[in-house]
């Protein structure tokens, strides 16, 4: 199986998961800011390499699913950065909802599939813990631009930062469901 094929396998997966908490939900994710949802990413990423680390889950729900929240609020932050916050969660309907979604989750295959082919799948040589890693630098990236107001002098924009903490995840989702062995060059 193809590169694009698994990342829209596991794409699939995520957006299942995405419509069933916004029927249970709504879509009370539009009150957050893009702050909260770079700390929201924090708190996913910083509990897989919790895990990594210490070799224990003591919750339950496992590294993929903490990936799966990274995509999923990657999405989100890419819809806030987009349309702005709302000051009540009434404001977008479950079918704008997963069309956002479905847009942000496109255009970041886009880009995925550009870069992966300027560096030759690289990421498939990758340890997962690395995804994680990275993943964290470009929180706190993310972090240092919103501390910026967004003011960069050279760097891509917080948008750039999600598209990228996605796909990172999208790679260890890859590598969980189809294997590390099979996905080596």
């Amino acid at each position: 199986m193809e590169t694009k094929e698994q990342f829209e396998q596991v794409m699939a997966e995520c957006r299942a998961l995405f419509a069933k908490k916004l029927h249970d939900y709504g879509a009370a994710w539009r009150i957050m800011r893009p702050t909260s949802l770079t700390d929201q990413i924090y708190i996913k990423a910083n509990r897989i390499r919790s895990i990594e680390t210490k070799g224990v889950n003591l919750v339950g729900e496992g590294i993929a699913s903490e990936f799966i929240g990274i995509v999923n609020y990657a999405i989100i932050g890419l819809i806030q950065l987009e349309l702005g916050y709302s000051e009540t969660p009434d404001d977008m309907t479950e079918q704008e909802a997963l069309a956002a979604y479905d847009k942000h989750a496109k255009k970041t295959l886009a880009l995925m599939l550009r870069k992966n082919h300027d560096y030759d799948e690289a990421w498939r040589g990758m340890r997962i813990s690395s995804y994680t890693d990275i993943i964290l630098m470009k929180i706190f990236r993310t972090k240092q631009i919103e501390s910026l107001g967004g003011d960069t002098l050279v760097s891509e924009g917080i948008d750039a930062n999600y598209m990228d903490m996605m796909n990172y995840a999208v790679f260890g989702l890859i590598k969980l469901t189809f294997g590390e062995e099979e996905n080596q060059k």
